[in-house]
């Protein structure tokens, strides 16, 4: 059975965070919030959680995972920024966005796009997010908490409990969560190209 931490939205409980980073760093795999919707997460090297993870979902090695990191430099440790995109990430981070960048060597290779070598990053606007990575220090592993065939990412509390008990370890809610995932930008080309419309206002970025 999952541990669940009920956590203040805004001022979670350290003694919480604790707790779950050290099931985390045990090899445990957890659901959290963030700021477009709960999200499924586990260790950069725990391969057996990725496993875990993807069969939950209901799919394959096809279906990549997200870094999500504390803040810019993070990002620019496991991605290849230049000038360019870093003003356009500093203007769009934190924020509910998804940004495709080439991968650095510290992102092992399972992780990566196998022919075009990116990685997806992205830093929440989260407190609870926030404050988990403060603790943890060092990027989750990050995919979105929705299912094959279900038209909407799982988002009340109770319901994810019911779920998801026996087949993850930790359970951090806030309550009610949002039901839209990440906008996607890619900005591993020459110019920042929109590839899925989500939470993240497009406007704000010059992309519409």
């Amino acid at each position: 059975m999952a541990q669940v931490f009920s956590v203040h939205p805004d001022n979670p409980q350290p003694r919480l965070l604790r707790e779950a980073v050290k099931i985390l760093r045990g090899g445990g795999v957890m659901t959290y919030p963030t700021d477009s919707c709960y999200a499924f997460g586990c260790m950069i090297g725990n391969k057996a959680g990725m496993e875990r993870i993807r069969a939950i979902r209901g799919v394959d090695d096809k279906h990549l995972f997200t870094l999500v990191c504390r803040d810019l430099s993070e990002i620019a440790h496991y991605a290849r920024v230049d000038n360019r995109q870093y003003r356009f990430l500093k203007a769009a981070t934190p924020g509910s966005y998804t940004f495709i960048l080439e991968a650095t060597r510290e992102v092992p290779r399972r992780l990566q796009q196998p022919k075009r070598g990116t990685i997806g990053l992205r830093v929440p606007d989260h407190p609870v997010v926030a404050a988990l990575l403060t603790e943890l220090e060092e990027p989750i592993l990050s995919m979105t908490l929705s299912f094959q065939g279900e038209e909407h990412p799982l988002n009340d509390p109770d319901e994810i409990v019911e779920r998801l008990d026996k087949l993850v370890d930790v359970i951090i809610e806030c309550g009610h969560c949002g039901l839209e995932p990440t906008t996607v930008v890619d900005l591993s080309g020459g110019e920042p190209e929109l590839v899925r419309r989500g939470r993240g206002d497009v406007k704000a970025l010059g992309l519409e």
